[in-house]
């Protein structure tokens, strides 16, 4: 979609000239880390300023960006880039593949240092790489880790690209269209153009991004005019995407919303019961009622309306509560005693009731979990499976997945920017709570981690989808969404993204 479909009548938003100021949430941003980024907001003014080797276009595809061509040798173990000529840092200085491998190795050093608990937020670039090096100033040759020597290691090639020696420092130099010329933490951030960008020099010269302490206190000052734009996850901002006056842009967040299903929790493990709860779960009317359509549905863990997703699955994903009173009488469920719960004898000759526990934790400035929780045990009520909800801290809820104590969970997933859910659904791996085990899918994820060619990897990913609608290992709802309000249109991309949210700014031209 792009921004022009936004809004019925745009006579009353206005393009952006030579300046924008924008609204942002930020307390805990002390220094310009640009590796080690601790604030949402923040990283979306980092990405005017830093630039990676690959970007992410519109259809979520790797593109060049400081590389211009790459190929791969050895069935994927070797990864060859090729940097363009003429970029050049902020400071004067020219970039090199030096400053590629210093950057690569300042992460992996780190990702891997047993001893220490600060990572860095590029660690998971220690899964997909080995070892990084320059051959000449302008070859970077990148060794794959052996367990995914695969396309998706153009993924974890976006990380920011600094000067060689300058990792760690704050407010290092970009390659970016923009560079950060002020900073008073809390306070505000500034903006203007690099006068060494290799591209055309934007149009908006100047960004003012001024911080507030709470998302309350972000929207107040937009709806006060203090500010031309603001982003926001707030539930709240859904009363401002229908106004006149401004523009209101969705964006997608990498967080994955599910409900998840433990298959070691009687009677769980049975594939017909996981079906007859998808089938009662309504995630259209989660996402109406409780988020107020700031979400993006999903029936897989993929991205929708992408390359990668399987749109052929829709029969799987319906709701139906007829179907699944059918699939729960086939396990032989049925309400013997009349008391409204279904009920089942067990092998030990005892009479089992359906009753199972779902466990929710909580966001801090909102219960949208807690409400869609409600809406879930009413549809599981309907038909006669008896629950109760259960409310925890994240910490809490951490201790009960860990520990396999939980029949239904409702949690969120921050997603990898590499389309790969191996770590959900392979067999023991780390973000598999729900202990689901199936020997087809395990070996699909590990075949995804040999192809070298998109088309292959695709391929794959349809398959693991259709693996993932025959199973039902969890219940995928949605990716939780964000709004951009702004009343100066900035952008005509039509992929904006969390921790992007400016991305197109650096090109409009009106």
């Amino acid at each position: 979609m792009t921004l022009t479909a936004l809004l019925p009548d745009q006579a009353l938003a206005s393009n952006v000239g030579s300046s924008l100021t924008l609204g942002i949430q930020s307390v805990k941003t002390t220094s310009i880390q640009p590796l080690d980024p601790v604030e949402r907001d923040m990283m979306s003014t980092y990405s005017l300023v830093y630039e990676s080797l690959v970007t992410i276009d519109d259809d979520y595809l790797p593109q060049p960006s400081l590389a211009e061509s790459w190929e791969e040798s050895g069935n994927g173990k070797t990864w060859t880039f090729h940097l363009r000529d003429n970029v050049t840092f902020s400071d004067g200085t020219p970039l090199t593949a030096r400053d590629v491998a210093a950057t690569a190795q300042y992460i992996l050093d780190r990702a891997n240092d047993e001893n220490s608990q600060l990572k860095g937020y590029y660690a998971n670039l220690k899964y997909f790489v080995s070892r990084v090096t320059a051959t000449d100033d302008k070859t970077v040759v990148v060794k794959t880790d052996s367990a995914r020597p695969y396309w998706g290691v153009l993924y974890a090639m976006t990380f920011p690209v600094l000067p060689e020696g300058m990792a760690g420092s704050a407010n290092p130099p970009g390659t970016g269209p923009y560079m950060i010329s002020a900073f008073e933490p809390g306070n505000y951030l500034w903006m203007e153009n690099n006068p060494y960008w290799w591209q055309t020099a934007p149009q908006v010269k100047e960004i003012m991004a001024v911080c507030h302490d709470t998302p309350g206190k972000v929207i107040e000052s937009y709806e006060y005019a203090r500010v031309d734009t603001v982003f926001t996850r707030s539930i709240a901002a859904a009363q401002h995407k229908s106004g006149t006056s401004s523009l209101a842009i969705d964006y997608r967040t990498n967080q994955l919303e599910t409900l998840l299903i433990n298959h070691t929790s009687s009677p769980l493990g049975n594939v017909n019961i996981r079906r007859a709860i998808r089938y009662l779960v309504d995630p259209d009317k989660l996402a109406s009622q409780v988020y107020m359509g700031m979400v993006e549905r999903t029936d897989t863990p993929m991205i929708p309306c992408t390359w990668m997703y399987n749109d052929s699955l829709s029969s799987y994903f319906v709701t139906n509560a007829e179907a699944a009173r059918a699939l729960l009488e086939e396990e032989g469920w049925a309400d013997t005693d009349d008391d409204g719960i279904l009920d089942k004898t067990a092998d030990n000759g005892k009479q089992q009731k359906l009753h199972l526990r779902i466990y929710v934790y909580e966001e801090p400035d909102n219960n949208v979990r807690v409400e869609a929780a409600n809406l879930i045990a009413d549809a599981l009520n309907a038909v006669g499976i008896s629950t109760a909800i259960t409310t925890m801290s994240m910490a809490e809820m951490q201790v009960k997945l860990s520990a396999g104590s939980f029949d239904l969970a409702l949690v969120s997933f921050a997603m990898d920017a590499c389309p790969d859910p191996g770590f959900l659904l392979m067999s023991g791996n780390t973000g598999n709570y729900g202990r689901y085990r199936s020997e087809t899918m395990t070996n699909l994820c590990k075949e995804l981690r040999k192809q070298t060619t998109q088309e292959g990897f695709r391929q794959t990913l349809l398959s693991i989808q259709q693996q993932f609608a025959e199973d039902c290992p969890f219940i995928c709802l949605y990716y939780r969404s964000g709004s951009v309000l702004t009343r100066q249109m900035y952008t005509t991309v039509r992929d904006v993204r969390e921790l992007e949210l400016l991305r197109g700014i650096e090109s409009f031209h009106p």
